[in-house]
């Protein structure tokens, strides 16, 4: 029996940016809450300003650090913008500040075939 829910379709390819987040060793208990919190607002803004063009995800070092060393994630935090496994963009630091989403959705646009320039 079929659901007569309409599902939006998703691109045949994904763009993805994988933040990726150092370890974060024993310190203050609250200091290290408090990051963790600022740094998931920052990515839920951001989620929200790319909307369902990219999809944001947070890879930390600690459980993924396979992922980690594959993106020569020497200097973390870091973040690599993909899109069928290709990387299109990539940068140290936290995705943060108003442009980056506008230079991130300008990169996806620059390698999506039949996109207008």
């Amino acid at each position: 029996m079929f659901s007569s829910t309409i599902l939006p379709l998703l691109p045949a390819h994904p763009a993805m940016l994988l933040v990726m987040l150092p370890t974060v060793g024993p310190g203050l208990r609250q200091e290290t809450a408090l990051a963790r919190t600022a740094t998931n607002l920052l990515l839920k803004g951001l989620q929200a300003e790319l909307g369902t063009a990219i999809r944001v995800l947070k890879v930390d070092e600690t459980s993924h650090p396979a992922v980690v060393y594959a993106f020569d994630g020497h200097g973390v935090p870091a973040f690599v913008l993909l899109r069928g496994g290709v990387e299109l963009y990539r940068q140290q630091g936290l995705p943060e500040g108003a442009p980056l989403a506008a230079l991130l959705l300008r990169k996806l646009q620059e390698t999506t075939p039949g996109a207008s320039t």
